[in-house]
């Protein structure tokens, strides 16, 4: 028998045993991301750090398809087709409904794992329901308009002079604006909401629309575009000595002043699970959807002072 014959009938000798033995031979998983954010963004990290810890290496057992869209919406579609024709696995849809339904319209078999941030997967008939979402999609979604409130009564107790303040909001962040107006009264505030409109935003040119007794302080809605401006947002607050009011944590790591709301690292660390669950057979439609339950409150002391 010549020697390649031999390696061949070794290999196909090795293949038979793990089956035999009840083994499952290693399959390469092909995972789509789209985000609005960079890869290096600290969600994204977080995400990628939990699938390595599951057993996922880059170029070994996983291939990763990840396009940028660069903050813009109408980006989103024609990036979800793309990771789609790339011949994918699994397709993870974080952020606005506009990921989640451009993976839905870009296939419509393949499991989808979500982030839904401020839209609600159910009521827009995604899912069925959060124990049994049925069909592709599963994940993980939470409402940011349900902690408006909680942001402006922190605002009140920081600032508690405050009677007025701006707040900053786009085409991503609609509802979270509305839901914000309708809150304030009751805790004696009068807001002023700039809508940031095309990009890239002009925040200096933004806050200067607002009323002058209005910018004592800024709440800045959770939307992929500020996200991506994070450091931005907080060296202009600070050259502008304004107080600041975010979602996420990761504007105050930034120079932020505050935060509250849940910690979306923590949110894609579990959306990993969610990943490593369907690889290893699970239906997405058999997985309950989860929402967080701890939220968070982080002050950054060091702009605090410079503040002062």
């Amino acid at each position: 028998m010549r020697r390649r014959e031999f390696i061949a009938l070794v290999g196909g000798a090795a293949t038979w045993l793990l089956v035999a033995l009840g083994q499952t031979i290693p399959k390469i998983l092909r995972l789509g991301m789209v985000s609005q954010n960079p890869r290096t963004a600290p969600h994204t990290a977080a995400f990628e750090r939990r699938l390595r810890e599951l057993g996922y290496i880059e170029g070994q057992n996983i291939i990763v398809e990840f396009i940028d869209t660069q903050g813009q919406a109408d980006r989103i579609a024609a990036a979800m087709q793309e990771v789609v024709r790339r011949g994918v696995d699994v397709v993870l849809a974080g952020g606005p409904e506009a990921a989640l339904k451009s993976a839905i319209a870009a296939t419509s078999t393949l499991p989808v794992v979500m982030v839904a941030i401020d839209y609600d997967p159910i009521g827009l008939g995604y899912v069925k329901s959060l124990a049994r979402p049925g069909g592709q999609v599963t994940g993980l979604y939470f409402q940011q308009t349900e902690l408006v409130g909680k942001r402006l009564q922190l605002i009140k107790e920081t600032l508690p002079d405050a009677k007025a303040g701006t707040v900053f909001w786009d085409r991503f962040s609609a509802d979270q604006w509305n839901a914000t107006q309708k809150a304030a009264p009751a805790l004696d505030l009068t807001l002023v909401g700039i809508d940031l409109g095309d990009q890239p935003y002009d925040y200096a040119k933004a806050i200067a629309q607002a009323p002058q007794r209005h910018r004592g302080c800024l709440l800045v809605m959770i939307s992929p575009r500020f996200s991506r401006d994070r450091q931005l947002l907080a060296e202009f607050a600070l050259t502008h000595r304004i107080p600041t009011m975010f979602a996420l944590r990761e504007h105050v790591e930034a120079g932020g002043l505050t935060s509250y709301g849940a910690n979306i690292s923590s949110v894609y660390v579990r959306a990993a699970e969610f990943v490593d669950q369907i690889a290893k057979g699970a239906r997405p439609g058999d997985l309950p959807i989860e929402q967080p339950t701890k939220f968070e409150l982080v002050i950054s002391l060091k702009t605090a002072k410079t503040l002062v």
